[in-house]
């Protein structure tokens, strides 16, 4: 060991941690991660439960490395909210450190002048920067060439056994190989099993020449006590949330499986007088920040989040992370929980499972790499084309959803079937096989994942032990804290008065459906002439839904009713009676045709029904349910012809959607001469809008047919 070296180490902590008095010494393990790296210059992967000291790790080394006159250190990182942290960590101990991300593209001209100027001395990148062209080919070669230290943050990600592959993690390879010999390597985890941590090892031993020193550690957290709590359904879960929230520690996290639900739960527990702030997929950044900023200084009591917050939130005295339904797999699970109680003794974790986490799990599979038939048609889509193809110009070609289309690329992106450039995709012509066999193992990984949840949530041995089993790690132990070692600290008592607050809100119908007011990119190319913005004369207005199928209200009544193995009946009453009361409330709401003013629409003068060749039966009773109550004549249905695909329309791809619509979507001409004799707006039924174009197109052809307006009504929205 090199005593003055630790010793530079030992004072470089100390101002990282803010210990005026110096004395602050990092333990042996983090020393020893140091010392490979700065005195030895390997590569090593550190697999660590969250709160041991990784960013000490490479935050130390980087002072080190700077100061015997190496380049920057680049940090690759998918954690937004982390990086925010690491930079002012950073700062403390007198390390300069910029990113590159999503939030900040006004400023990326500025930091690579930065970095080129030597003025960085952390460069924090996002994955998905690997994987943009121009910084891929300008700005990543002179990266790979001047890099002091390269690190490799939620390591996991870049295999795809891990619970969180991404794609452009896969990026990496290619840099770890392109980086001058001597340029040591950190990559980092809390939560790789046994597999994980064997294929990452392997891949950062990628043009090293030699193998990665892995250090990993027992990932007990001796501050957390576990629990779960099962309630009977989801108006009691909030209303427990109501009534205990404040008994928690400090102040925490809130997960909930869908945006819909983090959005339901914050608006409940606000009116119930709790500060609280969602924090989803769909939270604009800069209240994201607010909403980060708000939680480190204790203003709220707790975000409501998804997964969006996930791994990449730093607060050493979170004092609780209770999880309002189940996710999915142990590892994610241990990895969420893992932000609470890292610098307090004690926080309370709770997993309160609900009925409809299976269902989401389902929801999240079915997005899984496609099948080889799709993934074939689109490689010879792009050898066709001649030219780069952009997502956009590509999905109408190809019946895949943009999002998963992306994903599918950046894969064969990284195994070099396709090239991202300028402008584009395009195919490379290498030959490429599809990996049937490791594509069905990692879904059988998925599926004993969803066990060990079920396992876990229903288990009677110690909950801290079996997540620890589940990351093989080998010095798992009893806790001695869990509600199964220990006794449940909770119990499941609500108070009427949060109940029937709860069950009023859950209950509550109706659910704005914003209409389609623009084309899908790409229609000409597919033969059909729209494009740009869909004209005024041929829109839908603003809709209702009866609720969400995410929701954890009326998503729960309405999804197995609307799943595919059920039954087609009439529409319950309960469901009938739901609609009715949204219809009353659309027409005395703000825009509605009872509200009265010169602005205000005229009221529906007849009820058109969608066909259906699942649910005939459920359609046309809503809408003669409707007819009935609301004395509005039954004007008829619109019809699918003989051109409507044999097994349905497709559901990925926008622009596939809408040319099949167009092609089998037709107002026969008997609706079309009871709408235009109604002499108004009429009220289209449907039963679902998973993407609003079956509404669009319907809408524009019952205008075309002379309606004055189109209000769609459905009883679920995807979303």
């Amino acid at each position: 060991m090199n005593p003055d070296l630790r010793s530079a180490a030992d004072s470089v902590l100390a101002r990282l941690v803010g210990d005026p008095t110096g004395t602050a010494r990092l333990r042996e393990d983090q020393w020893r991660a140091i010392e490979a790296l700065v005195a030895e210059r390997r590569r090593a992967l550190v697999v660590q439960r969250t709160g041991w000291g990784k960013s000490a790790v490479y935050f130390v080394a980087t002072s080190l490395l700077r100061a015997s006159g190496s380049g920057p250190t680049v940090i690759v990182s998918p954690l937004l909210a982390l990086m925010r942290n690491q930079v002012e960590a950073a700062a403390r101990a007198g390390i300069h450190a910029r990113t590159i991300n999503s939030s900040n593209p006004e400023e990326w001209e500025t930091i690579q002048a930065e970095v080129a100027a030597g003025e960085v001395d952390v460069l924090l990148v996002s994955p998905e920067r690997l994987n943009n062209p121009e910084f891929r080919d300008q700005v990543l070669p002179k990266l790979a060439a001047a890099t002091g230290l390269l690190v490799v943050d939620e390591a996991h990600c870049i295999s795809d056994w891990g619970h969180d592959f991404r794609p452009d993690y896969r990026r990496l390879r290619t840099m770890l190989a392109d980086l001058p010999p001597g340029v040591p390597v950190l990559a980092t985890t809390a939560t790789a099993n046994a597999r994980v941590t064997a294929d990452v090892a392997e891949q950062l031993g990628t043009g090293a020449g030699t193998d990665a020193l892995v250090l990993r550690g027992p990932l007990d957290r001796e501050s957390l006590s576990l629990g779960v709590l099962r309630l009977p359904d989801n108006a009691h879960r909030l209303a427990w949330l109501a009534d205990h929230l404040d008994e928690l520690p400090g102040s925490g996290i809130v997960y909930t499986l869908t945006v819909a639900a983090a959005e339901e739960v914050t608006a409940y527990l606000r009116h119930r007088g709790h500060p609280v702030a969602s924090y989803t997929g769909r939270t604009e950044n800069a209240d994201r920040v607010q909403a980060e900023e708000d939680l480190l200084a204790n203003r709220v009591k707790a975000l409501v989040a998804t997964s969006a917050l996930g791994m990449g939130f730093d607060k050493p005295d979170l004092g609780f992370v209770v999880h309002l339904g189940s996710p999915s797999s142990p590892i994610a699970y241990y990895q969420q929980v893992g932000r609470a109680g890292r610098g307090v003794e004690h926080a309370e974790v709770l997993l309160m499972p609900g009925k409809d986490d299976e269902a989401i799990w389902q929801y999240f599979a079915s997005v899984a790499f496609p099948p080889e038939e799709l993934v074939r048609r689109t490689l010879d889509v792009l050898a066709q084309a001649g030219r780069p193809l952009s997502l956009p110009a590509l999905e109408p070609l190809v019946d895949l959803r943009r999002t998963r289309l992306e994903t599918m690329l950046k894969v064969l992106d990284v195994d070099g079937a396709v090239h991202r450039v300028k402008g584009g995709w395009t195919a490379t012509g290498q030959p490429w096989t599809y990996d049937a066999e490791r594509y069905a193992w990692v879904a059988r990984q998925r599926a004993a994942e969803q066990q060990a949840m079920r396992d876990y949530a229903a288990g009677t041995g110690c909950r801290m032990e079996f997540l620890r089993l589940q990351l093989d790690d080998e010095e798992a132990a009893p806790c001695g804290r869990c509600d199964n070692c220990a006794g449940a600290r909770y119990t499941a008592d609500v108070s009427e008065a949060a109940l029937d607050t709860a069950r009023g809100e859950l209950s509550r119908p109706g659910v704005e459906l914003e209409p389609r007011k623009m084309w899908p990119t790409g229609l000409p190319a597919v033969g059909v002439e729209l494009k740009g913005r869909i004209p005024a004369g041929e829109l839908a207005a603003t809709g209702r839904a009866l609720g969400r199928l995410s929701d954890i209200g009326w998503g729960n009544r309405l999804r197995p009713m609307l799943a595919p193995q059920a039954p087609d009946q009439p529409v319950p009453d309960d469901v009938a009676q739901a609609v009715v009361s949204v219809l009353a409330d659309w027409a005395r709401g703000p825009g509605g045709w009872a509200a009265g003013g010169p602005q205000a629409p005229a009221r529906p003068a007849g009820v058109v029904a969608m066909a259906s060749r699942t649910r005939p039966q459920l359609i046309g009773s809503l809408a003669a349910r409707i007819s009935e109550i609301g004395r509005m004549p039954l004007l008829g249905t619109v019809e699918y012809t003989g051109e409507a695909p044999e097994f349905g329309l497709p559901s990925s791809n926008s622009a596939q959607r809408v040319r099949a619509l167009q092609q089998s979507l037709v107002v026969p001409p008997e609706l079309a001469q009871a709408v235009a004799a109604a002499g108004g707006p009429v009220l289209l039924v449907d039963d679902r809008s998973e993407s609003g174009w079956t509404l669009a197109v319907a809408a524009r052809l019952l205008r075309r047919a002379g309606a004055e307006g189109v209000y769609p009504l459905v009883l679920a929205v995807q979303q």
